[in-house]
């Protein structure tokens, strides 16, 4: 079967009646034409099929076409980025720009060429060697969440009010749980920053004991398994567990299980990152909604946004979260109740 040609300007312009310029600036909004050409034209446009060429439209401006979608090494697979990812495809989708999975740096002495017009950077990890090539190489960067590298500027960001989430969830363990354990990565990520800070500040406004437990940022189900038996060994015992990784709280209640423990009759779990997985368990968990597909599009429509000029450098965008109560942490008559988290 013969393929069909492609719609030119030319083709464009002789069927509209005027000259390629005039067609090219009634498309592109450039220009001082009558309201009138430009619709007769974009009408014509539509009618003949013309689809922009791309590739050319982005060398007369200087520009790729492409952005950049960059991660914490190994977390590739984890729902959140899994979510994250399609959020970002779609916003990049609906701005007509490629987007590109830049893997992590493994030989920061020998960077790659990055053929790209920006990146969003989700959860940067305090050092990380990729942000400063982004940065020697001036391409515009927006982060997910606070770079806490000292010293980094970027041009905008998308974050959450963490410490209002981790309060929310406190709160509603407190009527049913004294000694509530935190198992939570270190403080590379201003993620991890501040759900520890609000955690450790929430326990000394209330009484409490601190009871935070080291996992990794990307952690498997042993490193869990440890620190909840840790938990459960510690001198006066927990009763409630909050794991914050992405995937943790899976392995945290079958832990608990195995100590012999029963959820939520005699110990609460609670995920700090919400997933499909949890709402289908057995017992479902109680987590927060830190709406990772939400937070690819805002990201990329910020990027966007400050590429063509339409943001200010330095936007910071506050992303809501909610919390989802489930049976893990609470009586029947409570269970799947949302409460929204306005940002601060």
């Amino acid at each position: 079967m013969k393929a069909r040609k492609r719609i030119t300007l030319l083709d464009v312009a002789r069927a509209a009646g005027v000259s390629k310029t005039t067609v090219s600036d009634a498309l592109s909004g450039r220009g001082r034409l009558p309201a009138a050409t430009r619709e007769r034209v974009a009408a014509v446009a539509r009618e003949l099929g013309y689809v922009a060429n791309r590739s050319a439209r982005n060398l007369r401006g200087g520009r790729t076409g492409a952005i950049g979608l960059y991660f914490p090494d190994r977390t590739i697979g984890l729902q959140y980025y899994m979510d994250l990812a399609i959020g970002a495809a779609e916003e990049a989708l609906a701005h007509d720009v490629a987007l590109t999975l830049i893997p992590a740096l493994h030989n920061p002495a020998d960077p790659p060429p990055l053929y790209v017009d920006g990146v969003v950077v989700s959860d940067p990890m305090l050092g990380d060697p990729m942000l400063r090539a982004l940065a020697e190489r001036r391409i515009t960067v927006v982060t997910c969440e606070r770079d806490l590298t000292p010293g980094a500027q970027h041009a905008g960001r998308v974050e959450s009010d963490h410490g209002a989430g981790i309060r929310s969830l406190l709160d509603h363990l407190a009527d049913r749980a004294e000694r509530i354990a935190l198992l939570c990565p270190g403080e590379e990520t201003s993620f991890a920053l501040d759900v520890r800070t609000a955690y450790r500040a929430w326990c000394a406004e209330h009484g409490r004991e601190a009871l935070i437990y080291d996992v990794p940022f990307v952690c498997a189900p042993e490193d869990v398994g440890r620190a909840v038996a840790e938990a459960l060994r510690s001198p006066g015992g927990v009763d409630a567990i909050i794991s914050v990784p992405d995937g943790g709280a899976t392995s945290a209640l079958q832990a608990a299980l195995q100590q012999g423990r029963h959820v939520p009759d005699d110990l609460l779990v609670a995920s700090y990152v919400d997933s499909p997985s949890l709402q289908s368990l057995i017992t479902p968990i109680t987590a927060i909604d830190i709406a990772p597909r939400e937070m690819g599009r805002r990201a990329v429509r910020l990027l966007a946004d400050l590429l063509s000029g339409k943001a200010e450098p330095g936007t910071v965008e506050v992303l809501p979260i909610t919390l989802k109560v489930r049976a893990s942490t609470s009586p029947a008559h409570h269970r799947g109740m949302d409460l929204d988290l306005a940002p601060s």
